[in-house]
């Protein structure tokens, strides 16, 4: 399972400060197409108009970037300048694969070190679509063998949080370090983790072309997800006709 939401990508002061900067090693600004514009609408409440500014990409530059990025690396360096940001929860074992892309990247993560027992374990909280609910010979079904991993996560979860007393204190147990590392230790790769990150276009062309066609469901689809960017033929390589 993966969920991508929250998109944000460059303002118009970025898009115009990038496509200068792309236009730079030929001295070619004068060729550039491109403009900043607002579109108008009005607040629904208070009947004020609202202006809502965007960037378009004319027709000339767009060329020379599908060029530039055709060439390779070396050349579309203004694609490393093309921000990314995203909110990303998916399961560990995605998280593992997608820490190969540490250059250009930059995450802030939902921590599993000190908010591991801040709520109560459910299934939702695991990627277990795959899990079969059917036992093998002489084998408990995955899927139950998960239920109990969380039925026992949340027993430690309680031991650590502490025991309710009969005068109504809370009694915090003395080896409170040692349910700790139960808890952490025993927590399943599938367990889903949530990322605010950052990223460019250069790095997402680098996903791309690893992982499109990746064994894991949560890889694909999040090519899926980069297929409906912006100009996402640049990171493709497809035309607008493919």
């Amino acid at each position: 399972m993966i969920k991508v939401k929250h998109l944000v990508l460059a303002s118009p002061e970025q898009m115009k400060f990038i496509i200068e900067g792309m236009r730079n090693p030929m001295n070619s600004w004068g060729k550039s197409d491109s403009y900043e514009n607002f579109e108008v609408d009005y607040d629904k409440e208070t009947g004020v108009e609202v202006r809502y500014p965007y960037y378009r990409v004319g027709a000339c530059d767009i060329s020379l970037m599908q060029r530039l990025s055709n060439t390779g690396t070396d050349h579309r360096k203004f694609m490393r300048m093309l921000p990314v940001y995203v909110r990303i929860t998916a399961p560990l074992y995605w998280w593992k694969e997608f820490d190969t892309y540490k250059v250009g990247t930059v995450a802030n993560s939902c921590s599993t070190m000190h908010k591991i027992q801040a709520k109560e374990f459910t299934l939702e909280d695991f990627s277990c679509e795959h899990l079969m609910n059917v036992p093998g010979e002489g084998v408990l079904p995955p899927l139950a063998v998960l239920e109990t991993t969380i039925d026992t996560l949340n027993a430690y979860r309680k031991l650590y949080l502490g025991t309710l007393s009969p005068d109504g204190s809370i009694g915090i147990p003395e080896n409170r370090k040692d349910i700790w590392w139960q808890m952490i230790q025993l927590l399943p790769s599938s367990y889903n983790q949530t990322r605010n990150v950052m990223m460019n276009y250069e790095v997402l062309a680098n996903i791309y072309k690893s992982r499109k066609d990746h064994k894991l469901d949560e890889w694909r689809n999040f090519c899926k997800w980069i297929e409906e960017l912006p100009y996402s033929e640049l990171i493709t390589g497809k035309t607008k006709e493919d």
